[in-house]
Protein backbone atom coordinates (compact mmCIF):
# COMPACT_ATOMS: atom_id res chain seq x y z
CA UNK A 1 0.00 0.00 0.00
CA UNK A 2 3.34 2.51 0.35
CA UNK A 3 4.01 2.20 -2.63
CA UNK A 4 0.76 2.54 -4.32
CA UNK A 5 0.41 5.47 -2.32
CA UNK A 6 3.46 6.94 -3.44
CA UNK A 7 2.68 6.37 -6.93
CA UNK A 8 -0.47 7.86 -6.86
CA UNK A 9 0.76 11.47 -5.85
CA UNK A 10 1.88 11.68 -9.65
CA UNK A 11 -1.19 13.90 -10.97
CA UNK A 12 -2.35 11.62 -13.72
CA UNK A 13 -1.83 8.21 -12.28
CA UNK A 14 -3.63 9.45 -9.22
CA UNK A 15 -7.11 8.04 -10.00
CA UNK A 16 -6.71 5.35 -12.09
CA UNK A 17 -5.33 2.03 -11.06
CA UNK A 18 -5.17 1.35 -14.50
CA UNK A 19 -3.15 3.51 -15.16
CA UNK A 20 -0.69 3.13 -13.08
CA UNK A 21 -0.09 -0.64 -14.63
CA UNK A 22 0.09 0.68 -18.29
CA UNK A 23 2.56 3.78 -17.26
CA UNK A 24 4.67 0.90 -15.38
CA UNK A 25 4.46 -1.72 -18.45
CA UNK A 26 5.26 1.29 -20.53
CA UNK A 27 8.50 2.52 -18.72
CA UNK A 28 9.53 -1.26 -18.58
CA UNK A 29 8.94 -1.75 -22.23
CA UNK A 30 11.54 1.34 -23.15
CA UNK A 31 13.80 0.94 -20.63
CA UNK A 32 16.04 -1.55 -22.79
CA UNK A 33 15.26 0.70 -25.78
CA UNK A 34 16.25 3.90 -24.38
CA UNK A 35 19.54 2.20 -22.39
CA UNK A 36 20.26 0.72 -26.16
CA UNK A 37 20.04 4.30 -28.05
CA UNK A 38 21.96 5.91 -24.74
CA UNK A 39 24.79 3.36 -25.35
CA UNK A 40 24.77 3.85 -29.46
CA UNK A 41 24.78 7.95 -29.25
CA UNK A 42 27.45 8.41 -26.62
CA UNK A 43 29.41 5.23 -27.26
CA UNK A 44 28.96 4.61 -31.51
CA UNK A 45 32.24 3.90 -32.25
CA UNK A 46 33.28 1.81 -28.99
CA UNK A 47 30.49 -0.46 -29.00
CA UNK A 48 30.99 -4.31 -30.92
CA UNK A 49 27.84 -6.00 -31.85
CA UNK A 50 28.79 -8.48 -29.30
CA UNK A 51 28.40 -5.76 -26.87
CA UNK A 52 25.31 -4.33 -28.38
CA UNK A 53 23.46 -8.05 -28.06
CA UNK A 54 25.05 -8.06 -24.22
CA UNK A 55 24.22 -4.76 -23.17
CA UNK A 56 20.41 -5.12 -24.73
CA UNK A 57 20.16 -8.80 -22.79
CA UNK A 58 21.05 -7.31 -19.47
CA UNK A 59 18.73 -4.23 -19.77
CA UNK A 60 16.08 -6.54 -20.81
CA UNK A 61 16.71 -8.62 -18.14
CA UNK A 62 16.86 -5.54 -15.49
CA UNK A 63 13.50 -3.93 -17.01
CA UNK A 64 12.05 -7.31 -16.89
CA UNK A 65 12.95 -7.90 -13.07
CA UNK A 66 11.89 -4.41 -12.00
CA UNK A 67 8.80 -4.35 -13.21
CA UNK A 68 7.18 -7.70 -12.54
CA UNK A 69 8.61 -6.52 -8.78
CA UNK A 70 6.59 -2.88 -9.52
CA UNK A 71 3.86 -4.94 -10.67
CA UNK A 72 3.95 -7.40 -7.91
CA UNK A 73 3.60 -4.43 -5.25
CA UNK A 74 0.29 -2.61 -7.29
CA UNK A 75 -1.68 -5.84 -7.07
CA UNK A 76 -1.01 -5.52 -3.23
CA UNK A 77 -4.04 -4.44 -2.63
CA UNK A 78 -6.05 -6.12 -4.39
CA UNK A 79 -4.35 -9.62 -2.95
CA UNK A 80 -5.52 -8.04 0.54
CA UNK A 81 -8.79 -7.33 -0.15
CA UNK A 82 -9.48 -10.53 -1.47
CA UNK A 83 -8.28 -12.36 1.47
CA UNK A 84 -10.17 -10.18 3.12
CA UNK A 85 -13.75 -11.37 1.05
CA UNK A 86 -12.58 -15.17 1.12
CA UNK A 87 -11.57 -14.91 5.27
CA UNK A 88 -15.31 -13.12 5.60
CA UNK A 89 -16.92 -15.89 3.30
CA UNK A 90 -15.24 -18.83 5.31
CA UNK A 91 -15.22 -17.71 9.05
CA UNK A 92 -17.84 -14.76 8.26
CA UNK A 93 -14.90 -12.34 9.87
CA UNK A 94 -15.65 -8.72 8.92
CA UNK A 95 -12.59 -7.23 7.19
CA UNK A 96 -11.02 -4.38 9.31
CA UNK A 97 -8.50 -2.82 6.38
CA UNK A 98 -6.88 0.44 7.78
CA UNK A 99 -6.90 3.28 4.90
CA UNK A 100 -3.54 4.89 4.27
CA UNK A 101 -4.73 7.68 1.71
CA UNK A 102 -7.43 9.12 -0.41
CA UNK A 103 -7.38 7.21 -4.00
CA UNK A 104 -9.07 4.80 -5.97
CA UNK A 105 -8.14 1.81 -4.29
CA UNK A 106 -8.51 3.31 -0.91
CA UNK A 107 -12.03 3.70 -2.17
CA UNK A 108 -12.95 0.56 -3.63
CA UNK A 109 -11.78 -1.07 0.06
CA UNK A 110 -13.59 1.14 1.84
CA UNK A 111 -17.16 0.11 -0.62
CA UNK A 112 -16.08 -3.75 0.37
CA UNK A 113 -16.05 -2.59 3.77
CA UNK A 114 -19.28 -1.19 3.28
CA UNK A 115 -20.73 -3.73 1.79
CA UNK A 116 -19.85 -6.36 3.69
CA UNK A 117 -21.27 -4.36 7.02
CA UNK A 118 -24.47 -3.86 5.34
CA UNK A 119 -24.77 -7.77 4.35
CA UNK A 120 -23.83 -8.61 7.78
CA UNK A 121 -26.54 -6.53 9.82
CA UNK A 122 -28.97 -8.00 7.00
CA UNK A 123 -28.29 -11.68 7.74
CA UNK A 124 -28.41 -10.61 11.55
CA UNK A 125 -32.23 -8.82 11.01
CA UNK A 126 -33.21 -11.87 8.98
CA UNK A 127 -31.90 -14.30 11.45
CA UNK A 128 -34.19 -12.24 14.17
CA UNK A 129 -36.86 -12.05 12.41
CA UNK A 130 -36.68 -15.52 11.55
CA UNK A 131 -36.51 -16.34 15.13
CA UNK A 132 -39.19 -14.18 16.30
CA UNK A 133 -41.47 -15.52 13.20
CA UNK A 134 -40.56 -19.41 14.25
CA UNK A 135 -41.43 -18.75 17.95
CA UNK A 136 -45.10 -16.65 17.37
CA UNK A 137 -45.83 -19.58 15.29
CA UNK A 138 -45.15 -22.54 17.95
CA UNK A 139 -47.60 -20.39 20.11
CA UNK A 140 -49.97 -20.20 17.89
CA UNK A 141 -49.51 -24.41 17.27
CA UNK A 142 -49.19 -24.55 21.28
CA UNK A 143 -52.85 -22.55 21.72
CA UNK A 144 -54.80 -25.06 19.01
CA UNK A 145 -52.71 -27.99 21.05
CA UNK A 146 -54.03 -27.06 24.03
CA UNK A 147 -57.68 -26.61 22.91
CA UNK A 148 -57.57 -29.71 21.60
CA UNK A 149 -56.88 -31.24 25.07
CA UNK A 150 -59.36 -29.38 26.63
CA UNK A 151 -61.76 -29.93 23.78
CA UNK A 152 -61.02 -33.99 24.64
CA UNK A 153 -61.20 -33.83 28.28
CA UNK A 154 -64.83 -32.56 27.57
CA UNK A 155 -65.63 -36.12 26.40
CA UNK A 156 -67.40 -34.64 23.17
CA UNK A 157 -68.65 -37.06 20.73
CA UNK A 158 -66.88 -39.42 18.77
CA UNK A 159 -66.52 -37.32 16.15
CA UNK A 160 -65.51 -33.87 17.65
CA UNK A 161 -62.62 -36.45 20.16
CA UNK A 162 -61.35 -37.83 16.52
CA UNK A 163 -61.36 -34.06 14.84
CA UNK A 164 -59.89 -32.94 18.38
CA UNK A 165 -57.15 -35.94 18.28
CA UNK A 166 -55.97 -34.80 14.78
CA UNK A 167 -55.33 -31.48 16.11
CA UNK A 168 -52.83 -32.60 18.61
CA UNK A 169 -51.33 -34.82 16.38
CA UNK A 170 -50.86 -31.80 13.73
CA UNK A 171 -49.69 -29.01 16.38
CA UNK A 172 -47.44 -31.85 17.58
CA UNK A 173 -46.02 -32.22 14.03
CA UNK A 174 -45.37 -28.36 13.87
CA UNK A 175 -44.23 -27.62 16.92
CA UNK A 176 -41.39 -30.91 16.46
CA UNK A 177 -40.82 -29.15 13.11
CA UNK A 178 -40.41 -25.40 14.46
CA UNK A 179 -38.28 -26.67 17.05
CA UNK A 180 -35.56 -28.08 14.69
CA UNK A 181 -35.99 -25.51 12.38
CA UNK A 182 -34.82 -22.92 15.04
CA UNK A 183 -32.36 -25.15 16.07
CA UNK A 184 -30.67 -25.38 12.51
CA UNK A 185 -30.66 -21.47 12.45
CA UNK A 186 -28.97 -21.47 15.81
CA UNK A 187 -26.23 -24.42 14.68
CA UNK A 188 -25.45 -22.24 11.39
CA UNK A 189 -25.03 -19.03 12.68
CA UNK A 190 -22.59 -20.86 15.46
CA UNK A 191 -21.04 -22.65 13.00
CA UNK A 192 -20.71 -19.70 10.44
CA UNK A 193 -18.70 -17.99 13.54
CA UNK A 194 -15.96 -20.38 13.79
CA UNK A 195 -12.99 -19.91 12.76
CA UNK A 196 -10.45 -23.37 12.33
CA UNK A 197 -6.92 -23.28 12.76
CA UNK A 198 -4.07 -26.16 12.15
CA UNK A 199 -4.27 -27.62 15.40
CA UNK A 200 -2.89 -31.45 17.23
CA UNK A 201 -6.27 -33.34 17.62
CA UNK A 202 -5.86 -36.36 19.50
CA UNK A 203 -8.17 -38.73 18.20
CA UNK A 204 -8.22 -41.26 20.85
CA UNK A 205 -8.98 -38.88 23.07
CA UNK A 206 -12.11 -37.90 21.11
CA UNK A 207 -13.50 -41.53 20.40
CA UNK A 208 -13.12 -41.86 24.10
CA UNK A 209 -15.74 -38.72 24.63
CA UNK A 210 -18.00 -39.70 22.08
CA UNK A 211 -18.12 -43.15 23.72
CA UNK A 212 -18.69 -41.69 27.48
CA UNK A 213 -21.65 -39.52 25.68
CA UNK A 214 -23.37 -42.10 24.00
CA UNK A 215 -22.80 -44.83 26.64
CA UNK A 216 -26.50 -44.82 28.15
CA UNK A 217 -27.72 -45.18 24.47
CA UNK A 218 -25.38 -48.27 24.06
CA UNK A 219 -26.48 -49.85 26.63
CA UNK A 220 -29.91 -49.43 26.10
CA UNK A 221 -29.86 -51.12 23.00
CA UNK A 222 -27.34 -53.69 23.62
CA UNK A 223 -24.98 -52.62 21.02
CA UNK A 224 -21.26 -52.83 21.10
CA UNK A 225 -18.90 -49.81 20.12
CA UNK A 226 -15.15 -51.09 18.95
CA UNK A 227 -12.70 -48.68 18.31
CA UNK A 228 -10.29 -49.28 15.55
CA UNK A 229 -7.75 -46.53 16.41
CA UNK A 230 -4.33 -46.82 13.85
CA UNK A 231 -3.23 -42.96 14.68
CA UNK A 232 -4.18 -40.96 16.92
CA UNK A 233 -2.08 -37.14 17.19
CA UNK A 234 -2.54 -35.54 14.11
CA UNK A 235 -2.27 -31.81 12.80
CA UNK A 236 -5.98 -31.09 11.41
CA UNK A 237 -7.41 -27.69 10.50
CA UNK A 238 -10.78 -28.22 12.68
CA UNK A 239 -12.12 -27.41 16.44
CA UNK A 240 -12.04 -30.75 18.31
CA UNK A 241 -15.14 -29.75 19.67
CA UNK A 242 -16.56 -29.86 16.04
CA UNK A 243 -14.78 -33.28 14.96
CA UNK A 244 -16.11 -34.40 18.49
CA UNK A 245 -19.67 -33.15 17.44
CA UNK A 246 -19.42 -34.97 14.08
CA UNK A 247 -18.55 -38.32 15.81
CA UNK A 248 -21.04 -38.01 18.40
CA UNK A 249 -23.54 -37.20 15.28
CA UNK A 250 -22.31 -40.11 13.81
CA UNK A 251 -22.48 -42.64 16.09
CA UNK A 252 -25.51 -41.43 17.48
CA UNK A 253 -26.72 -42.16 14.44
CA UNK A 254 -25.68 -45.64 14.25
CA UNK A 255 -27.46 -46.05 17.14
CA UNK A 256 -30.44 -45.11 16.01
CA UNK A 257 -30.83 -46.88 12.98
CA UNK A 258 -28.93 -50.16 14.49
CA UNK A 259 -30.60 -53.21 15.86
CA UNK A 260 -30.52 -54.48 19.23
CA UNK A 261 -27.41 -56.85 20.30
CA UNK A 262 -25.48 -55.71 16.74
CA UNK A 263 -22.14 -54.05 16.59
CA UNK A 264 -20.64 -50.41 15.42
CA UNK A 265 -17.04 -49.63 14.69
CA UNK A 266 -15.73 -46.71 14.79
CA UNK A 267 -11.87 -46.75 12.70
CA UNK A 268 -9.35 -44.25 12.53
CA UNK A 269 -6.42 -44.30 10.16
CA UNK A 270 -4.07 -42.39 7.92
CA UNK A 271 -4.38 -42.86 4.27
CA UNK A 272 -1.22 -40.72 2.60
CA UNK A 273 -1.57 -37.33 3.45
CA UNK A 274 -5.43 -37.38 4.83
CA UNK A 275 -6.86 -38.93 7.76
CA UNK A 276 -10.06 -41.26 7.26
CA UNK A 277 -12.38 -41.68 10.05
CA UNK A 278 -14.76 -44.56 9.45
CA UNK A 279 -18.37 -45.15 11.46
CA UNK A 280 -19.64 -48.39 10.46
CA UNK A 281 -22.68 -50.55 11.50
CA UNK A 282 -24.98 -53.42 10.66
CA UNK A 283 -27.94 -51.93 10.14
CA UNK A 284 -31.13 -50.92 8.35
CA UNK A 285 -28.89 -49.54 5.48
CA UNK A 286 -29.88 -46.98 2.66
CA UNK A 287 -29.95 -46.95 -0.97
CA UNK A 288 -26.60 -46.09 -2.21
CA UNK A 289 -27.43 -44.36 -4.73
CA UNK A 290 -29.50 -41.78 -2.94
CA UNK A 291 -26.69 -41.47 -0.62
CA UNK A 292 -26.26 -37.54 -1.71
CA UNK A 293 -29.91 -36.84 -0.25
CA UNK A 294 -29.39 -37.89 3.29
CA UNK A 295 -27.10 -34.49 3.95
CA UNK A 296 -29.91 -32.07 2.54
CA UNK A 297 -31.75 -29.86 5.08
CA UNK A 298 -34.96 -31.89 6.35
CA UNK A 299 -34.20 -34.92 3.69
CA UNK A 300 -37.02 -37.00 2.42
CA UNK A 301 -34.85 -39.66 3.83
CA UNK A 302 -35.54 -39.42 7.25
CA UNK A 303 -36.94 -42.73 9.18
CA UNK A 304 -37.69 -43.94 12.59
CA UNK A 305 -34.88 -45.90 14.34
CA UNK A 306 -35.31 -49.06 15.34
CA UNK A 307 -36.74 -48.62 18.61
CA UNK A 308 -39.11 -46.17 16.98
CA UNK A 309 -36.32 -42.68 17.31
CA UNK A 310 -37.20 -39.79 15.71
CA UNK A 311 -34.92 -37.71 13.30
CA UNK A 312 -34.62 -34.36 12.80
CA UNK A 313 -33.72 -34.72 9.40
CA UNK A 314 -30.62 -31.78 10.42
CA UNK A 315 -28.00 -34.02 11.75
CA UNK A 316 -26.49 -35.46 8.57
CA UNK A 317 -26.37 -31.72 6.96
CA UNK A 318 -24.71 -30.07 9.83
CA UNK A 319 -21.86 -32.82 9.95
CA UNK A 320 -21.50 -32.34 6.45
CA UNK A 321 -21.46 -28.33 7.06
CA UNK A 322 -18.62 -28.97 9.64
CA UNK A 323 -16.47 -31.02 7.10
CA UNK A 324 -16.67 -28.99 4.19
CA UNK A 325 -15.99 -25.69 6.57
CA UNK A 326 -12.20 -27.74 7.51
CA UNK A 327 -11.55 -28.20 3.82
CA UNK A 328 -12.68 -32.03 4.10
CA UNK A 329 -15.05 -34.53 2.36
CA UNK A 330 -18.44 -36.22 3.70
CA UNK A 331 -19.83 -39.14 2.21
CA UNK A 332 -21.51 -42.65 2.73
CA UNK A 333 -22.17 -45.98 1.50
CA UNK A 334 -24.34 -49.05 2.21
CA UNK A 335 -25.10 -52.07 -0.32
CA UNK A 336 -29.00 -51.30 0.14
CA UNK A 337 -31.70 -52.30 2.79
CA UNK A 338 -30.66 -53.87 5.87
CA UNK A 339 -27.05 -54.50 4.86
CA UNK A 340 -25.61 -51.48 7.13
CA UNK A 341 -23.99 -48.01 6.28
CA UNK A 342 -20.59 -46.55 6.75
CA UNK A 343 -19.81 -43.09 7.19
CA UNK A 344 -16.67 -41.38 6.39
CA UNK A 345 -14.43 -38.12 7.41
CA UNK A 346 -11.67 -37.56 4.91
CA UNK A 347 -9.57 -34.26 6.06
CA UNK A 348 -6.41 -33.18 5.28
CA UNK A 349 -3.12 -33.50 7.86
CA UNK A 350 -1.43 -30.86 8.23
CA UNK A 351 2.80 -30.61 9.46
CA UNK A 352 2.62 -30.31 13.01
CA UNK A 353 3.07 -26.12 13.94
Amino acid sequence: MIFYTQLSKIGFLKNSYARKFLFVAFLGIHLPLTGLIFFLVFFENEVSPISIFSITFLLTLFATFVTLYVLKKLINPIEMVSKAIVNYKSNRIIPSIELESDNDVDQLISDINETIKINENLLTQKQDLIYLFSHDLKNFADNSHAIAQLIIKENPSETASSYAKLIVQSSEKQNDFLETFITLMKEEEVLSKKTNKIKTVDLRQIANEVQAELQQKLLNKNINLNMDIQTSDVALKIEKDLLTRVLINLVDNAIKFSYSGSSITIEIKREHSHLVIAVKDNGIGFENAKSELLFKKFTSMGRLGTANEKSTGIGLYLCNQIVKKSGGSFYAESSGDDKGAIFYVNLKIYKRL
